[in-house]
């Protein structure tokens, strides 16, 4: 069943956006990163298998396919692909942004997005650093890691279409259903 699409909170108006081009606030994005790593605390599985990634990989497809979303969806080990799709309306440069911020999940072992914001901790960017390559990483939301309790990180889930935070959410959104019905089912 796929789940319904959250409600907007009554923050959103001034909830930190990493795609805007306006000065925001440190404490609007200190939120953000709160909000996320409390993401990270909850979206523990007990156990993830190639079969669970072909189940996550599905409701991702049903939710996009339901709200015509033109996304690319991927879940892989590292290198391993377990699943990947691309949807109606996605383009090749999708197929890209996977690659970079898949890349970046595995190498911090948290979100992209998350590495992304706290990147901007005290201005600037995470780009801003020569020792960061953007030929293969990107600090851009998306990419998820999929956490195992008492093992980290052994997957990352990752969509690209959307803007950034969008593509976050709707995998934290797919993610908590994901964990909900492994509860369930446990």
């Amino acid at each position: 069943m796929v789940p319904e699409p959250a409600a907007p909170s009554a923050t959103a108006e001034t909830e930190f956006d990493p795609d805007s081009p306006d000065k925001q606030s440190e404490p609007a994005l200190r939120s953000l990163i709160a909000r996320i790593e409390g993401e990270v605390r909850t979206l523990q599985l007990g156990s993830f298998s190639q079969s669970d990634a072909l189940a996550l990989g599905l409701l991702l497809v049903e939710m996009a396919t339901v709200r015509k979303l033109p996304v690319a969806i991927d879940i892989r080990r590292n290198e391993h692909i377990l699943f990947h799709v691309s949807l109606p309306g996605a383009t090749p440069d999708n197929e890209i942004w996977v690659a970079k911020k898949s890349r970046t999940a595995e190498r911090y072992a948290e979100p992209s997005l998350l590495v992304g914001l706290k990147g901007r901790l005290g201005g600037g960017t995470l780009e801003d650093n020569g020792w960061f390559d953007q030929t293969r990483y990107a600090p851009h939301g998306g990419a998820f890691p999929v956490y195992v309790k008492g093992t980290g990180q052994v997957a990352t889930v990752t969509v690209s279409g959307l803007p950034q935070k969008a593509d976050h959410e709707f995998v934290v959104e797919a993610l908590t259903s994901f964990v909900g019905a492994q509860g369930r089912h446990a």
